[in-house]
Parts: structure tokens; C-alpha cells; sequence
């Protein structure tokens, strides 16, 4: 038996959770391989939760997985352009259990709440639609400070933003 984070157990880890996204498809969000012969790079689509700002859009992104799945979190990026504060203007997401373990240098976050080898690519997503779900975001340690500003300042012209976003995304999808 080979060890947590061993390229064999990720690779089986990482496959059996594809298989069982594609078996049983949670609602908000599809996942695939980038190409059939790397488990490590994944292709996701989220789909804006109902009832939020970003109702009505179609956001890809990617997951890359670490060799040292899963004691390592895999990052997440989006493609779509997004405007987030917990959203890098590069589209890194930036969420607790994407975190690496451990204590949070900065006192945000405490150790359960950053990555765990338990967590798997739904609760990973599972986390993101809440992040993209919250009426007003968190804007305490912001990673996109400009979109976290805009929350506190003009909230009005935030919400135009990303509802203008929501909009190309939808375009983009059926292009």
C-alpha cells in the first residue's frame, strides 16, 4: 500500500473522485480532465448560484493538483474574469481549505479551517459557490484589495460589475 500523497495514491485518489463527480453530479458546478492522460490539471465549470449576483453565469476555472495530493491543496484559478474580493485579479481563488495546513501566519485562519487531506474536489467547490454566494463579501484580508475597497465604498457599483460580468460570462458560454 502506497502512502498518502505517493503518486499512485493520488492518481487513484484524484480518479475515483472524477468518477464519482461524474456518477453523481453535485448541482452548481461540472468536472473534467484539461486532457485524459494528466489526473493533476482539471477543468471546472461553475455554474453562478441561484439567487446571488452571479446568477445566470458560466465561470471556468481550473484546478491544478500538487504531486502531494492530498496533503497539499490543489489551487484553483479561474479563467472567466471575475471581480471578487477573495478572488486574485489573476483569478487565484482564495479560500481557507485552499490553504496549505497549518498555522495561519498572519492570524486570519485558524488551523481547521485551512486545508485537510480529507477534503476532496466537491467541498472544495462546495466552498467556492458559498463564497460566490454571500450577499456582501468578506473583506478582511481581501486578494483583490480594489474589489474589496468597492465593497466597502460604492457596494451599488460592485454588484453592477459583477452583474456585467455574470452577463459576458452567459455570451461566452454560447458562443
Amino acid at each position: 500500500m502506497s502512502k498518502p500523497g505517493t503518486p499512485s495514491s493520488n492518481t487513484l485518489l484524484l480518479r475515483r473522485q472524477l468518477t464519482e463527480l461524474t456518477k453523481r453530479p453535485v448541482e452548481g458546478f461540472s468536472a473534467g480532465l484539461v486532457d485524459d492522460d494528466n489526473l493533476y490539471e482539471w477543468e471546472i465549470l461553475v455554474i453562478g448560484p441561484p439567487d446571488t449576483l452571479y446568477e445566470g453565469g458560466f465561470f471556468k476555472a481550473r484546478l491544478s493538483f500538487p504531486e502531494e495530493f492530498p496533503l497539499l491543496p490543489p489551487k484553483m484559478r479561474f479563467i472567466t474574469p471575475m471581480w471578487h474580493p477573495n478572488i486574485y485579479p489573476d483569478g487565484i481563488v482564495c479560500v481557507s481549505i485552499l490553504h496549505a495546513p497549518g498555522e495561519d501566519q498572519y492570524g486570519y485562519e485558524d488551523a481547521g479551517e485551512r486545508w485537510m487531506p480529507v477534503h476532496t474536489v466537491e467541498s472544495i467547490l462546495v466552498s467556492v459557490i458559498s463564497l460566490l454566494s454571500s450577499d456582501t463579501p468578506n473583506t478582511d484580508s481581501p486578494a483583490n484589495v480594489e474589489a474589496a475597497i468597492e465593497v466597502r465604498k460604492d457596494i451599488d457599483g460592485y454588484r453592477k460589475k459583477v452583474r456585467r460580468l455574470v452577463r459576458r460570462s452567459a455570451e461566452e458560454a454560447f458562443d
